[in-house]
């Protein structure tokens, strides 16, 4: 077990998410736009609020997804890595006769996530804001606090100007995390991410993950494909965690059977220190999703349980 790993688990860490995009919306029909654009509530935002939600196409596939925080004078959209010149360019082809101005700021700003079941007690340390509400967020000296997480361990990001990024890490006083080690407590949290366990190969529902969508707010980009679903349930996979007593993690695309018939496929898997066994993250069809429901991995039983 690395000193990160423990920390997320056990206490605190701090990641470096400054890679991951960060796109100001600024013009009278910022909301609006996005708005139209996402699965979530965003004309109704509040200076503070923010909310978690989806980009899909008109066949209701999953674009990408986004962490929405609402400023006085503008929205900025976090992003996944990858999802950065995706997303932007996907916005970008939709405004016409919109006030709306898209910036990418990714790179004149740096943040940085701290995360574990210690995390408030970091930021009371630096006498930082501690924002209540899932992704609400505070000022800070000229920086943003927001309480968003990578892992499913609960955390905060800290975003600020790129130059103050190294004098803030020099003040947490708490180990660092590497990359591998936040995907490791991600996929045992059950916590998923797009690129990864979420893709456009996938409909809303299939992720479980429906805390992104608002089935009120009206008409949006496949809109009409997740109220279908919802209406029909014809939903016929659903994204869970696994638990399997083996140290080996299978590779994505492994299938897993119930009396000799297909029953999952695995997106994700890591092996777990803590547990000692292997964690992943599967798309389940919805006859086998129940939690605790065994499934066969060539001999190894795995066991269904809810994601993060």
């Amino acid at each position: 077990m690395t000193p990160g790993y423990l920390a997320l688990r056990q206490h605190a860490a701090w990641i470096d998410v400054s890679n991951r995009g960060r796109i100001k919306v600024t013009g009278e029909d910022r909301a609006r736009l996005l708005h139209a654009m996402t699965t979530n509530q965003i004309q109704t935002l509040k200076p503070g609020q923010g909310c978690y939600a989806f980009f899909l196409n008109a066949q209701g596939r999953i674009l990408g997804d986004v962490n929405v925080l609402c400023f006085e004078d503008h929205l900025l959209l976090d992003l996944e890595p990858e999802l950065r010149p995706k997303i932007y360019e996907h916005l970008d082809r939709y405004i016409i006769a919109d006030d709306a101005t898209l910036e990418d700021q990714t790179d004149q700003t740096a943040a940085i996530a701290i995360e574990g079941p210690e995390a408030e007690a970091v930021l009371e340390r630096l006498v930082a804001p501690v924002p209540n509400a899932t992704e609400s967020h505070l000022p800070w000296n000229g920086r943003t606090v927001a309480r968003m997480s990578t892992t499913g361990s609960g955390g905060f990001f800290i975003i600020l100007p790129s130059g103050e990024k190294q004098t803030l890490v020099n003040s947490l006083g708490i180990p660092g995390a590497l990359e591998e080690d936040a995907r490791q407590v991600r996929i045992e949290n059950g916590h998923p991410r797009y690129g990864e366990e979420i893709t456009e190969r996938y409909l809303v529902q299939e992720t479980s993950q429906m805390q992104a969508v608002n089935f009120t707010k009206g008409c949006y980009i496949g809109q009409e494909i997740v109220e279908r679903v919802r209406s029909r349930g014809q939903v016929h996979r659903l994204l869970r965690r696994l638990e399997m007593d083996t140290t080996a993690a299978p590779a994505a695309g492994t299938k897993l059977a119930v009396d000799g018939a297909n029953a999952a496929e695995i997106a994700s898997a890591v092996y777990s220190p803590a547990l000692n066994k292997t964690v992943a993250l599967a798309y389940v069809r919805d006859a086998f999703a129940e939690p605790g429901t065994q499934l066969d991995l060539g001999g190894t039983p795995a066991v269904v349980s809810l994601p993060g």
